[in-house]
């Protein structure tokens, strides 16, 4: 599962850790460096354009990384429709970009851990909803309604090819910052309406300091990165209304009544999370993880 090399002939015990990591500015990428200070481990954020093949070589060959984190590339502002209408940037971030970080990294025989999404699938007679059936990292995407989910499918399908590259699906990412605009439970407080579907998640509080764990073990190939089950929209919004606001209130409309405000459909679905809680048995569950990492730090208490 490991790739053996990793940039020497020697373990990860015989090499300090130093990553290099990619998306400073995003949060993902903020979240990884604070991580790292708080363990003690040493790493410098890339300067170089991940579509430019030389400044990549040139932060390398600088920084001298034991490992790479990629947590750059395009999602779109204020969300994914913007990728609709910027097409060629959207390909140039998320797929020339992602590649050629993966390649250079390749050369140098380095582990990308590379963020990516589970937004590639969604429900169908196969994995019906409701059913507990998820999708596993064998299976193919069968989700291609938006174009940044169009892209994010294919660079991951052609990184499979690369046996130094780690792939996280992220789903729906959440954080005990409820302030950060970026949270999926910050965006829907803040939305007019909601639609209510079971979809798997990731609480980025419990997993991101598993990915630099599995960075730490040489862990490779496509991972489901979510807590495990699923949790619907309604669910969070009343654990909101429980532990931070007693007065929340919140409207729900249809998939059809949404589909009228947004540019490009969007994904559902449950992730099969059986291969990384079986890594990783301290995972928790979804619902626990929501309670225990986000809800709980955040509780108002009555006076």
């Amino acid at each position: 599962m490991g790739f053996p090399s990793n940039g020497s002939s020697s373990s990860t015990e015989d090499k300090p850790l130093k990553f290099l990591i990619y998306g400073r500015t995003g949060w993902i990428g903020g979240q990884l460096g604070k991580i790292c200070t708080a363990q003690g481990i040493q790493f410098e954020y890339g300067s170089g354009r991940l579509e430019n093949r030389s400044s990549l070589e040139s932060d390398i060959a600088e920084i001298k990384p034991s490992h790479v984190f990629n947590a750059a590339g395009v999602t779109g502002r204020p969300n994914v429709d913007w990728c609709e209408t910027h097409k060629v940037e959207t390909i140039r971030a998320n797929v020339a970009g992602t590649l050629t970080l993966a390649d250079v990294c390749r050369e140098r025989g380095l582990i990308l851990i590379n963020f990516a999404t589970g937004c590639i699938f969604e429900y169908d007679s196969a994995h019906p909803l409701g059913s507990g059936i998820g999708f596993k990292e064998q299976d193919t995407p069968n989700f291609i309604g938006s174009f940044y989910s169009k892209t994010k499918a294919m660079v991951e399908d052609l990184l499979r090819n690369y046996d130094n590259v780690c792939t996280l699906r992220v789903r729906m990412p959440i954080s005990s910052d409820l302030s950060n605009p970026r949270n999926f439970i910050t965006k829907i407080t803040r939305y007019e309406k909601v639609v209510d579907i079971p979809n798997s998640m990731t609480i980025l509080d419990e997993l991101l300091p598993i990915s630099i764990e599995m960075a730490k073990r040489n862990l490779t190939g496509i991972w489901n990165f979510t807590n495990p089950g699923v949790v619907s929209h309604n669910e969070i919004l009343q654990m909101y209304k429980e532990y931070v606001d007693s007065n929340f209130t919140w409207k729900n409309f249809t998939l059809e009544e949404q589909a009228k405000v947004i540019v490009a459909p969007r994904s559902n679905n449950e992730l099969d999370a059986e291969k990384l809680k079986k890594e990783f048995p301290e995972l928790l569950s979804i619902k626990e993880s929501l309670i225990e990492n986000v809800f709980k730090p955040n509780q108002k208490v009555d006076a």
